[in-house]
């Protein structure tokens, strides 16, 4: 087995669930669910869907560079909504990111987060 590598983003969730934010093994790299939180630990753009997405992925391109790789070797991505009438802006935002990369994508809604402030989670997988 490869040596292992954890990120953690700082996010207060990550010491008391007993996880890390990102995790490479070899060549691969799986983010955890990615909720719109800035470093302070508060919601980002409280009732912007759009807005919420863009933080989940800088939160994921950042620990994917920690781990060595980059946006381009994204190969999966899955969005949580918690209303399901956001797909369209976040996937705006998605296409922003990730329209020259095209990785697979799964879109589902979920019934809450953690946090009722939060619309948007994201987990992105990556292989270098």
């Amino acid at each position: 087995m490869s040596e292992r590598q954890n990120v953690s983003t700082g996010s207060p969730y990550e010491p008391a669930f007993g996880f890390s934010r990102a995790v490479r093994i070899g060549n691969v790299i799986s983010v955890a669910g990615t909720a719109p939180l800035a470093p302070d630990g508060k919601t980002v753009a409280v009732g912007d869907a759009a807005a919420q997405m863009r933080r989940c992925l800088e939160i994921s391109r950042l620990a994917i560079e920690q781990l060595g790789g980059g946006m381009e070797n994204v190969i999966r991505t899955r969005t949580l909504l918690t209303r399901i009438e956001d797909w369209e802006a976040v996937g705006k935002v998605h296409g922003e990111v990730f329209g020259s990369i095209r990785p697979v994508n799964t879109v589902v809604q979920v019934v809450r987060f953690i946090d009722p402030e939060w619309l948007v989670e994201t987990e992105v997988d990556a292989v270098l």
